[in-house]
């Protein structure tokens, strides 16, 4: 994960990313740099568009946790548009699932 992490640092910091500059990134973190990795994730790196990727990855999240159930109980007209309500994020979830960064690294 570091070595996705030193990606974005540099992509954030307007740097190429390169295998010397990811490098040198995770060295300065004191990381043990695998050379097969770093030339891995520039590879793969390669054609992506990293602020693309990352407002996917930022859709995708989860959503918020519904808010606790009041102590009386709604009647059965009230009850109706709220499982509407719940029923969207659910299918924005599932369009969602296996996209964002994860997709990137396989």
């Amino acid at each position: 994960m570091e070595y996705v992490y030193a990606a974005l640092i540099l992509h954030e910091a307007d740097h190429e990313i390169s295998e010397e500059s990811v490098t040198d990134v995770l060295e300065a973190a004191s990381v043990d740099v695998e050379e097969s990795r770093v030339k891995a994730l520039v590879a793969a790196l390669e054609d992506v568009d990293i602020d693309e990727a990352v407002a996917e990855a930022a859709i995708g999240a989860p959503a918020p946790a519904p808010a606790p159930a009041e102590a009386e109980a709604p009647e059965a007209e009230e009850e109706e548009p709220e499982e509407a309500e719940e029923e969207e994020p659910e299918e924005e979830e599932e369009e969602a699932t296996g996209e964002g960064l994860g997709e990137l690294f396989g």
